[in-house]
């Protein structure tokens, strides 16, 4: 079978679609192959399809194993049989006699529209995916396609990949249903195999500094740097600010007029409380801010990465939070090991030397 019209066209789509040639080539033949001998049922002989560049052509051929003595007809030759067509074959050989398939033109060419059709969505999604691989601890709007064994999977970049959001990275208490539309933090694309897994979640810090960054601009020109961040989902989160001018007022920056720059990125966390926290270089008085909104009477390093805060009495509750939360993320946030105490149980243990007030 010779078709220049169809190397010509092959030729034309590897180039616009950037598909590898060769790899287009050894698939149709492989595909071709297989329909072959799904058509011809009867036909217990193997057939192998050969595609020529240079002559534009695509053979057929019946092959048999060249055997002393033939105990399947059907894929075995002797070598005397194979000798009459070509004098240097022997033993062990593969034997190969070109054969035109009948009837075979319809199925043929639906086989490689298949598989141009294949390879047309291979090369669209590997191009998609590494325009998308720059997108990684990015936010991405995404579409929730299905949900299953704990699973979300939404679509991302128009609906030419997907993506998964594992228990993990749900936070409590959200519901994700099919077609809600949900901003997403990409935490990390990988491979497995040939495929490539998009890992999405709404826990991740990042996703808070993206917030941010979109609506405080001050912060997308690196005029406020966000320091750390520490988050329980769904429940609050405290970020550590500061700016490098001393003209601008990083809390202020964030919060924005009439707090409606962080409310904005309230709304988007669903309600999740947040604690703006002024970064210090001074590590005791950055976890006395870090302790917000508790008042601190008094930071005292213990050891390296590890500090005694006191707080008043009334305030005790306050500085460690709802089951721990409060003192918790300032731990995060600092880094530092923080021991909260009340002014009367640190009277009581330390005496009045270490009640005075900052």
């Amino acid at each position: 079978m010779v078709n220049k019209d169809f190397f010509a066209a092959l030729d034309e789509l590897c180039a616009s679609k950037g598909i590898e040639r060769q790899s287009f080539i050894d698939t149709l033949q492989s595909a071709l192959t297989s329909a072959y001998k799904r058509y011809a049922k009867g036909d217990a002989s193997d057939v192998v399809v050969k595609m020529n560049d240079e002559k534009c052509s695509i053979r057929f051929f019946a092959i048999k194993q060249i055997v002393e003595v033939v105990e399947d007809p059907d894929k075995q030759i002797t070598l005397e049989e194979a000798k009459e067509y070509k004098k240097s074959y022997k033993i062990g050989d593969t034997f190969e006699k070109e054969f035109t398939p009948k009837d075979f033109g319809r199925i043929a060419a639906q086989t490689a529209k298949q598989v141009v059709m294949q390879k047309i969505r291979e090369a669209e999604r590997n191009n998609t995916i590494s325009e998308f691989e720059d997108k990684e601890n990015e936010i991405q709007s995404a579409i929730v396609r299905k949900v299953e064994n704990g699973n979300v999977y939404v679509e991302l970049s128009g609906g030419q990949l997907e993506g998964v959001m594992l228990p993990q990275d749900q936070v409590p208490g959200e519901s994700y249903n099919l077609n809600d539309k949900i901003s997403v933090y990409v935490k990390r694309i990988r491979q497995i195999g040939k495929n490539t897994q998009i890992l999405v979640s709404r826990t991740a810090t990042g996703l808070v500094k993206r917030f941010f960054e979109n609506e405080v601009p001050e912060i997308k020109q690196g005029i406020v740097v966000i320091k750390s961040v520490s988050r329980e989902a769904g429940q609050r989160t405290k970020i550590a600010i500061h700016s490098i001018d001393p003209q601008v007022d990083a809390l202020g920056a964030c919060v924005g007029n009439k707090g409606m720059r962080v409310n904005a990125v309230i709304e988007q966390l669903g309600g999740e409380k947040i604690d703006i926290i002024p970064w210090s270089e001074d590590p005791l008085e950055f976890i006395a801010k870090a302790l917000a909104p508790a008042k601190v009477l008094r930071v005292t390093a213990i050891d390296e990465k590890s500090a005694r805060v006191i707080v008043p009495d009334d305030k005790l509750s306050l500085a460690i939070g709802r089951d721990g939360q409060n003192a918790r993320l300032a731990a995060r946030l600092t880094g530092w090991k923080i021991d909260v105490k009340s002014e009367s149980k640190a009277m009581e243990e330390f005496g009045a030397e270490e009640i005075i007030e900052e």
